[in-house]
């Protein structure tokens, strides 16, 4: 399992993914996350289940089509296929600030060091990180900017309310 950081802390990874489209009678144990795709087709019976539930969504996906059931969901995984596509910070701050999704957000895909301040300020709290990244690095870098002007999933009000 790879390098995970939730709430700016080192954590342990007990998610699984699971495509939720096999032809099976039973569903895993566990705390898994499926597809939007599984999530619409089954639904229902994913619902029955007794463990922590989650959708990963495609960065092209509309997320005001998990709307009704962002109360059931405990994590919501959003990906970044590649550097320069972040389409996932703009499904963040709107499950964050629109929504009021209280969940986990999840960052997986292309997640950079660079980027990890920003994207906790869209509303980001646990990361997924590449093999080749070293952890300490990456937590150094929510501390990177000491002051922030505007307000953000992460503080609100902007500075001269502050």
């Amino acid at each position: 399992m790879g390098k995970y950081i939730k709430d700016r802390k080192p954590s342990e990874d007990n998610w699984m993914p699971y495509t939720g489209l096999e032809d099976s009678d039973t569903l895993p144990s566990g705390d898994i996350y499926v597809p939007l795709e599984a999530w619409k087709e089954r639904r229902d019976e994913l619902l029955t289940r007794n463990s922590r539930l989650g959708v990963i969504l495609e960065n092209t996906d509309d997320v005001s089509e998990i709307i009704d059931d962002l109360d059931r969901l405990d994590l919501v995984v959003l990906q970044f296929p590649k550097m320069v596509d972040g389409r996932a910070f703009t499904q963040a701050r709107l499950l964050r600030e629109r929504l009021k999704y209280k969940g986990e957000i999840r960052a997986v895909g292309d997640v950079l060091q660079d980027q990890v301040f920003y994207m906790q300020r869209c509303g980001f709290n646990a990361f997924e990180l590449r093999d080749d990244q070293d952890l300490n690095s990456v937590l150094k870098a929510f501390d990177e900017m000491s002051v922030t002007y505007q307000g953000a999933a992460d503080v609100d009000a902007p500075i001269w309310r502050r």
